[in-house]
């Protein structure tokens, strides 16, 4: 049987989607290179016709989550004034919170990131950046980028590690307000998630 000339790509695009999602969900180390492929339907004996390694895998799938949530999170020139608010408070949602396979990586991937080669560390490294340096100049404060990352993926840390639905709703609420005060007022004008 013949396949097109994209099925190659395609299927290592699905490789990376469906990794992306049960490394959120269980951890990257955890998840064997079997139960990858079988999530796309292929044995594990093909996996390598994809990628080289399994770590070639981790970092490629580092790469596309990290470029998404920059792109989405840092915005562009022509976001609006309370992009940043908007952006603080989606993040910060209970929906985010219950979903991290929907989510960013730097929650439930942070600590095998932080174990990870250089290639993977300075590819976070140089998405945090964007996303710093647009919330710097959008707020008017250069600690602020930093501040507000920080207090992003250390909330939604611990909204995921309680057990009650009640005390990660107050986790999330009391992050938004937090931050709500801590932004210029013309940052601070997006509606709450909830």
């Amino acid at each position: 049987m013949r396949y097109a000339k994209t099925h190659k790509e395609e299927t290592r695009q699905k490789l990376l989607d469906s990794s992306r999602a049960i490394a959120k969900k269980g951890g990257f180390k955890a998840t064997g290179v079997d139960a990858l492929m079988a999530s796309i339907g292929l044995t594990g004996g093909a996996f390598y016709s994809h990628f080289p390694s399994k770590q070639a895998l981790f970092e490629a799938l580092v790469q596309q989550e990290m470029d998404n949530s920059s792109a989405m999170l840092a915005g562009d020139k022509d976001s609006p004034d309370n992009h940043v608010a908007k952006c603080l408070r989606d993040y910060l949602s209970s929906f985010h919170a219950a979903n991290p396979e929907l989510g960013c990586v730097l929650p439930t991937l942070g600590a095998e990131i932080a174990q990870a080669g250089p290639e993977v560390r300075s590819t976070v490294e140089a998405a945090l950046k964007r996303t710093q340096k647009s919330w710097s100049q959008r707020t008017g404060d250069p600690d602020a980028g930093w501040a507000l990352i920080a207090q992003c993926v250390g909330a939604l840390v611990l909204a995921r590690a309680v057990e009650s639905e009640r005390t990660r709703k107050e986790i999330l609420a009391a992050s938004r307000r937090f931050l709500d005060k801590a932004l210029p007022a013309s940052h601070a004008s997006a509606p709450p998630t909830r």
